[in-house]
């Protein structure tokens, strides 16, 4: 399987997404990172592709508005990766990674119609 989609299981987004490849035909691995942590080196390599862990983490949502102030000033890639082992739902999400390790974060038709070239089912 070329398609690796790291998610929650109850995300809307996440099960929008999956929807999407499955109706679409594209075959995809879900991995709810609740349940299968996502390394520490995986998660600093995801953060280089996107720009660093301040566009991984989701900054709007309620896990970083309920974190103590304290935490959300991690300075350096340890405490972010920690933190994100701590509180996984701070990962934006989905995160799709391709076969040869290139991430996307989030979801929509559009992106995932450009993403994957899937004419939508009959």
């Amino acid at each position: 399987m070329s398609l690796e989609v790291y998610g929650l299981a109850k995300c809307s987004t996440c099960q929008k997404a999956r929807t999407w490849l499955d109706r679409h035909g594209v075959a995809h691995r879900f991995v709810d990172y609740r349940d299968e942590r996502v390394p520490a080196p995986t998660l600093k390599a995801w953060a280089a592709q996107v720009g660093g862990f301040e566009k991984l983490v989701n900054r709007t949502g309620m896990t970083w508005r309920n974190l103590p102030a304290a935490r959300k000033s991690p300075g350096s890639d340890a405490e972010w990766t920690l933190l994100i082992k701590e509180y996984p739902a701070l990962v934006r999400r989905p995160v799709a990674v391709a076969a040869d390790g290139t991430i996307t974060l989030g979801f929509t038709d559009k992106l995932y119609g450009k993403l994957f070239g899937a004419a939508p089912a009959a």
